[in-house]
C-alpha cells in the first residue's frame, strides 16, 4: 500500500523534483546519526543540521534539558525539511533517554570530545557498527551523563592553541571524513527498502499542495 501510495503522490510532483528524490535517496543513511545535547544558539543548531543534509545524514536526535532548540532559517536553507528531527524534553534526565533508546537500536554512542585520548577521527573504525555522534553545546561541552554513558570518545587532532572548534565546525569536519570513508567501504550502510519508502513519502507529502486531501482520496477509492 505504502509504494502505490508513493506512486500515486509522485504523479502529483515535478519530474524534475521527483527524479532529485530518487537520486538523492540513494545517499541516504541511518548508519550514522547525530545527537545534539542542549544546542541553545541559533546559528550553530542551524549549521548542523544543514550539514547533516549536505552529507546524506537522515536522523537527527535533539536533546532538550535546560536549552529549547531553536533555528535560523537563514541558516538552515530548508535542510530540516529533509531531515528526522526527534526531540527529547518530556524526561527529567533527557540525556540518559535519548541513550538507552538509540543503544536499544543498535548504535553505539561516540561522544565528540577533545578532553579525551580514545580515537582520532582518522583511526575511527565505522565498522564495528552503527555510530550516534553526540555533540555538545559550545561552553559546558557534554554533560557528565553523556560522558559516563558514552561507549566511546572521539576527537579531531588539533595543532594550535585554541583547544576546540565550535560545534558546527566540528560537525562539518567529523561528518564529512566519516561519511567519505563510510561510502567508499563494504558497509551496508544504505536505507533499507522500507527506511527508503518512509523518507520518500514524508519528502512527498511536505512538497505536493494539498497532499492530505490527495493522500484521502486515494485511500478512499482502495476501501
Amino acid at each position: 500500500m505504502q509504494k502505490e501510495l508513493i506512486n500515486h503522490l509522485s504523479q502529483f510532483s515535478t519530474e524534475n523534483r521527483w527524479n532529485l528524490f530518487k537520486q538523492i535517496i540513494e545517499y541516504r543513511t541511518k548508519y550514522i546519526t547525530v545527537v545534539l545535547e542542549d544546542i541553545f544558539q541559533p546559528h550553530n543548531a542551524s549549521a548542523v543540521l544543514r550539514t547533516a543534509d549536505c552529507f546524506g545524514i537522515q536522523d537527527i536526535h535533539i536533546i532538550e534539558n535546560e536549552n529549547e532548540y531553536t533555528l535560523s532559517h537563514d541558516v538552515t536553507r530548508g535542510s530540516y525539511k529533509w531531515l528526522n528531527l526527534k526531540k527529547y524534553n518530556e524526561k527529567e534526565n533527557n540525556t540518559l533517554n535519548t541513550i538507552n533508546e538509540l543503544k536499544s537500536q543498535g548504535y553505539r554512542i561516540v561522544a565528540t570530545t577533545p578532553h579525551t585520548n580514545d580515537v582520532e577521527l582518522e583511526n575511527f573504525d565505522l565498522s564495528k557498527g552503527k555510530t550516534a555522534l553526540l555533540f555538545g553545546s559550545e561552553m559546558p561541552g557534554l554533560s557528565k551523563i553523556a560522558m559516563e554513558n558514552a561507549d566511546e570518545f572521539l576527537k579531531i587532532p588539533m595543532y594550535g592553541f585554541t583547544e576546540s572548534f565550535n560545534i558546527s565546525v566540528s560537525a562539518s569536519i567529523i561528518l564529512h571524513h566519516l561519511t567519505y570513508e563510510l561510502r567508499k567501504s563494504e558497509i551496508n550502510w544504505q536505507l533499507s527498502d522500507n527506511e527508503r519508502d518512509n523518507v520518500l513519502l514524508d519528502w512527498l507529502r511536505k512538497t505536493i499542495k494539498s497532499s492530505k486531501l490527495i493522500e484521502k482520496a486515494f485511500l478512499e477509492k482502495r476501501k
